[in-house]
């Protein structure tokens, strides 16, 4: 198994360097039962999910000829960071943790402590789970929890209308926040890549990286392209240059009037956006010269037998299955109608 798992690695790696050609890799996903929800009180249960769909996909390489790298994963919500800064974290009945909002204005905002990375619990226990899993999957590849961008963890501490309103009012104290979440960010993954190393599958969706970084960037559908400028870009560009140079980034808001700035968030290496199939066929046209995609829906196949127009378009193929069985069989297909070697 490991020069298989090799084998894809470096067809990932070759992926994402060859930007004067086009290509793809592929990912077909069996079913692995009903993940249990990321409370405090299913640690257990978590970590046995983990181990066991780490299981079955190194138990499967053999038989899933996809380009899937096995991975332990210590999922979270978006709470994480947000409830490090002393936001309330609610657990809804069947849903996913979200931080509720503990900031109403910039006198607020300038009484935020800046917390301990040791002493919160929500990281805390993030750690902990993560170093279970380690010990019994020592050599394991490792999942990115939800990693936001500085600006929308700031967006979740803060209550959004007042931090929209104080982009115009009070732009400083909005940007001393981002600043905050930038440092603390910095300061948990240094750790987290000390720990763990710097190959990882990132959150969401599960794609493989050889170092760097990835994050959410879904605040900037609510503002203007210049604000995405003074209040984001320069945060994304310096995490992307401290870790390796390398990028990826996943949006789902509405974003079609950032999309010019999203090429200038340096090192870019992979783009998911999650929103309507026509959304996602005009990103791959947009984007075909620059980055390497995953949108929410596979790229259709007119544009992708373009090849006179659009060859150098390089793409992630995914799919869902209900069994190992059918995923074998969807990866063969999707391997011949992709050309993917």
């Amino acid at each position: 198994m490991d020069s298989e798992i090799k084998r894809r690695k470096q067809r990932w790696i070759d992926l994402y360097n060859d930007d004067k050609t086009g290509g793809a890799v592929i990912l077909v996903h069996p079913n692995y039962g009903s993940r249990p929800l990321p409370y405090p009180e299913n640690k257990r249960q978590r970590i046995e999910f983990s181990l066991n769909m780490y299981k079955i996909q190194s138990d499967s390489v053999e038989f899933i000829d996809d380009d899937k790298i096995p991975y332990i994963h210590p999922y979270t919500g978006t709470e994480l960071f947000a409830g490090a800064f002393g936001c309330k974290i609610s657990y809804p009945d069947n849903d996913m943790p979200f931080a509720m909002p503990f900031v109403r204005n910039s006198k607020e905002a300038a009484k935020i402590k800046y917390p301990s990375l040791k002493d919160s619990p929500p990281i805390n226990e993030i750690f902990e789970i993560a170093d279970k899993l380690r010990a019994f999957a020592h050599d394991a590849v490792m999942q990115l929890p939800d990693i936001q961008s500085p600006l929308d963890i700031a967006a979740l501490i803060w209550n959004k209308e007042d931090f929209f309103a104080a982009m115009y009012d009070d732009p400083e104290a909005v940007k001393d926040l981002i600043a905050m979440t930038e440092k603390f960010l910095t300061e948990f993954l240094d750790l987290w890549f000390e720990r763990y190393g710097t190959e990882f599958i990132a959150h969401y969706p599960d794609y493989y990286m050889p170092n760097g970084i990835t994050f959410s960037e879904d605040e900037v559908g609510a503002i203007s392209p210049e604000m995405f400028e003074e209040f984001s870009l320069d945060s994304l560009n310096r995490l992307t240059e401290r870790y390796g140079n390398t990028a990826g980034m996943h949006c789902c808001a509405h974003s079609l009037h950032q999309w010019e700035n999203f090429k200038k968030i340096k090192n870019l290496k992979l783009l998911n956006i999650n929103l309507t199939d026509k959304i996602h066929q005009k990103a791959y046209k947009y984007f075909e010269n620059l980055y390497v995609q995953m949108h929410n829906s596979n790229i259709s196949d007119e544009l992708w037998t373009d090849k006179a127009n659009h060859k150098n378009l390089r793409v992630v193929i995914q799919e869902y299955t209900q069994s190992v069985d059918e995923a074998a069989e969807r990866c063969k297909i999707l391997r011949e109608k992709y050309s993917v070697n």
